[in-house]
């Protein structure tokens, strides 16, 4: 056998040098591609090895489907990536009854000006129309939207109601802002929808003004189901919103009256009706919401999420129905990533926004403050839930450049978030992906090997001293067993003879 202390003193200082040095470069080789590999398809290239090729080799034959899906390349049906968008929540609360309450219990803004502002234009756009000069009371209106000061846009309605008592945009306005229960906005809104109904039937030959007073009328009529479901009135509830999805024409999908629909069958528990109308509207070719891909995955996991044990589903597999609820879960996650911490409670929630950005944080508040109460219902689709959406981000590709069902995640949903959520809410961001072991292990790899190639470097002597001493600690147990092998091998051969 070869002496390692003979050997290690014929090198001289330059090889440790030569030797740390090619180690710290090949270790930064392999870093830098390890680094591109989970850019590219966000998976450590190392564990993909493992995983794939190592593991059946020592008798690990089930690969993850997750790891392995991450690399699968689906077709994306949209190719272009559409702006941020911000929608009219279709499920707002009323600023007097709901808002205000929540501003007189905390003395926090609930609504920040750039929301308000949105619901300012959007009044303007329908409630108002050109044929509409010269009319004095429509004229109050016209600026009564536009007003910052709560009781100057009270005011100014009350002057529009002396000008004109059926002027049914100034019972609005009051039913929102004025009435302080939900019950003083519907008699508000009673008064209102006799109006409408009158002005939109003597409108009828004049086109400008008949499609004003027929938004104005799907509003009011919009608002009174609203009210009678916060009453409790479901079946009322139901049956004016399902009226409404019949009478809104198809240019005015962008309401989303069947949103509302979705949320009070829901509370009915009234599951295949929900079933019903998510077959109508989850359609390829209609914008998707958080309603409606978080209502999919709920019905999904309805069958199986009371049955549902993350240990035994780890040792037999996901049966068919799991895996399609776990799939509609993904799909709902890729969609707003947001959601889940809300449902599982991992984030306070705060009242919703009257405008909601898709896919964005605004999006996952209104959505889980009327429907966390849902999932709570259905027992274990809550935890369904928790153990399945974090897989989400590691089958997606990192950064998201491309989704498996939907376009890419856009970036610009957190600064349209920030400007429509209040201050004292902490905006939610798209979640990070965290670092595979082996690009941390080869990081560190790299690193330690860069200080031994410096050190060597600058002290060569003392280095080599270290490295001898360091290689003859190591070898020693080498050497011990080597000796004992000797004693054992010679008392068999002194047993022998």
């Amino acid at each position: 056998m070869w002496d390692s202390t003979m050997f290690l003193s014929t090198l001289t200082p330059k090889f440790y040098v030569a030797l740390t040095g090619t180690s710290s470069l090949i270790s930064g080789l392999i870093l830098l591609f390890e680094w591109w590999y989970f850019r590219k398809y966000g998976a450590s290239f190392i564990e993909q090895v493992s995983l794939n090729h190592i593991s059946p080799w020592i008798g690990g034959s089930e690969t993850s489907t997750e790891s392995t899906a991450s690399t699968n390349v689906t077709n994306n049906t949209q190719q272009s990536v559409p702006e941020c968008k911000v929608w009219r929540n279709p499920l707002n609360l009323f600023r007097g009854s709901e808002y205000q309450r929540f501003y007189w219990a905390s003395k926090k803004e609930p609504l920040t000006y750039y929301d308000m502002n949105l619901s300012a234009q959007d009044h303007q756009t329908f409630f108002t129309c050109e044929a509409d000069a010269g009319k004095a009371e429509y004229e109050i209106m016209q600026t009564a939207w536009r007003e910052r000061n709560p009781v100057a846009r009270i005011k100014a309605a009350h002057d529009a109601l002396e000008k004109n008592p059926q002027c049914a945009p100034a019972y609005i306005l009051l039913a929102e802002e004025e009435a302080t229960t939900i019950q003083q906005a519907e008699k508000v809104l009673r008064q209102a929808l006799v109006y409408a109904e009158a002005n939109c039937q003597n409108s009828q030959q004049n086109e400008v003004k008949h499609r004003r007073d027929t938004n104005v009328l799907i509003y009011i009529k919009r608002r009174l189901a609203m009210c009678a479901r916060k009453l409790g009135r479901l079946k009322e509830a139901a049956k004016m919103f399902r009226d409404l999805t019949k009478e809104v024409p198809p240019i005015m999908n962008v309401l989303n009256i069947h949103e509302n629909l979705i949320e009070v069958l829901l509370e009915m528990q009234a599951y295949a009706d929900v079933q019903a109308v998510l077959a109508k509207y989850d359609d390829i070719s209609l914008p998707k919401s958080a309603t409606i891909c978080y209502t999919a995955a709920l019905l999904k996991a309805r069958s199986v999420a009371d049955k549902f044990s993350p240990e035994i589903a780890s040792k037999r597999g996901l049966t068919p129905a799991e895996m399609t609820a776990v799939e509609a879960i993904h799909r709902a996650v890729e969609f707003n990533p947001h959601v889940p911490k809300y449902l599982l409670e991992m984030k306070p929630l705060i009242l919703p926004p009257e405008h909601v950005l898709k896919r964005g944080d605004s999006e996952a508040i209104s959505y889980t403050f009327f429907h966390v109460s849902h999932w709570k219902k259905i027992e274990g689709a809550l935890n369904l839930l928790h153990c399945t959406w974090e897989g989400t981000f590691r089958m997606l590709p990192y950064p998201l450049e491309r989704g498996h069902l939907f376009y890419p995640y856009p970036t610009c949903t957190e600064c349209a978030d920030r400007e429509l959520l209040p201050g004292f809410h902490e905006v939610s961001v798209y979640p990070k992906k965290e670092l595979p072991f082996f690009i941390l292990f080869t990081a560190g790899l790299c690193s330690f090997t860069a200080l031994l190639a410096l050190l060597t470097h600058q002290y060569p002597e003392p280095m080599g001293v270290f490295a001898k001493a360091m290689v003859s600690g190591l070898s020693m147990p080498f050497y011990y067993l080597l000796d004992k092998l000797e004693d054992q091998l010679l008392r068999n051969h002194s047993d022998n003879s």
